[in-house]
């Protein structure tokens, strides 16, 4: 049994752009299909769709073929829980990238939260 879907769903992203697949599956959940519809409206992947249980996630390569994300990484883990205030929420990259963030008001990017002026647990960073 798998006890952190987000690290998981992050960790086969990773692993599937290494070796260059165009598709990648995921166990679905409601925090896993919010991360991806952010990463739809922000141009990181093609699209997903549900298949019973599971997304089948398609993975977005520019011209070249390389990975249009060039890292992700899992910042609130399930052992160690990280909470940033309004005024905390950080810049990833300087701006280049962006960070998920698990507020009050549903899963967000960090410049909307700025927007918002809302604090919450950050899921993730990826540029």
């Amino acid at each position: 049994m798998i006890n952190d879907l987000i690290g998981d769903m992050l960790t086969r992203i990773r692993n599937a752009q290494c070796v260059r697949r165009e598709e990648v599956e995921v166990i679905s959940s409601r925090a896993v299909i919010a991360i991806l519809n952010i990463l739809k409206e922000q141009g990181m992947i093609q699209d997903f769709v549900k298949i019973g249980y599971n997304l089948l996630i398609k993975l977005k390569y520019d011209s070249l073929g390389i990975p249009v994300i060039e890292s992700l990484k899992r910042v609130s883990k399930p052992s160690l829980r990280v909470y940033v205030k309004k005024t905390e929420i950080p810049y990833v990259r300087n701006g280049l990238g962006f960070a998920i963030i698990s507020t009050s008001r549903g899963v967000l990017v960090d410049y909307e939260a700025r927007r918002l002026g809302i604090g919450g647990e950050i899921l993730c960073t990826m540029w």
